[in-house]
């Protein structure tokens, strides 16, 4: 098994870092675009003023459609950015940092107005209502961000098909113009006759 070279390690961390930092502006992001979720304060306590409503279905909602738009771009930007040979160091790139994207997204976007969140609970009466944080209930979604991505570089892949590391693109073993080349060629030699023999 061989052990991963430099390069290899470089392309991995620098892919990492890159999308894990996406995860900054995408916590921004749904921050901003969550809908208002209001909570009821009893003893000291924030309670869902409406359990049945779509806010906090929303707020997942949001944060899904976000991990899902930036998982597609980081995919198919690792893809149309690489080379022959950075696959592996690519995927796996793509399945850490967008795995810690997602994470910073969504501890980000809940810290935003926590503080002031729960100052607010601890101060209000009994019946006051207050405006929540964003908050992520269906935790499942944090891996939509990296499962995503390696999903849109192995499609492209599949469409595409680069040509293997190595592979020049010319012409190989078993084509007329290999006679005399490094490999044995038995296509080159005509039918009943010794390459090696001389003709008269």
């Amino acid at each position: 098994m061989r052990r991963p070279t430099v390069g290899a390690l470089r392309t991995w961390a620098v892919t990492t870092l890159i999308i894990a930092l996406l995860g900054i502006p995408a916590g921004l992001l749904w921050t901003e675009i969550s809908p208002k979720v209001t909570y009821i304060v009893i003893r000291g306590q924030a309670l869902l003023a409406d359990p049945e409503g779509q806010a906090p279905i929303g707020t997942d909602g949001r944060f899904a459609l976000i991990a899902l738009v930036a998982g597609l771009c980081c995919g198919i930007a690792a893809y149309l950015a690489g080379g022959r040979g950075n696959d592996l160091p690519l995927i796996f790139g793509l399945a850490a940092g967008g795995l810690a994207a997602s994470l910073i997204a969504w501890r980000l976007g809940h810290q935003l107005g926590l503080d002031a969140f729960q100052r607010a609970v601890r101060r209000a009466p009994d019946g006051r209502t207050v405006t929540g944080v964003a908050q992520l209930r269906a935790t499942g979604l944090l891996v939509f961000w990296p499962v995503l991505a390696v999903a849109a570089y192995a499609v492209l892949e599949l469409l595409v098909k680069r040509l293997p590391a190595g592979d020049p693109g010319g012409a190989g073993p078993g084509e007329p113009d290999e006679v005399g080349g490094g490999e044995l060629d038995l296509q080159a030699a005509p039918a009943g006759r010794d390459i090696d023999r001389r003709e008269g």
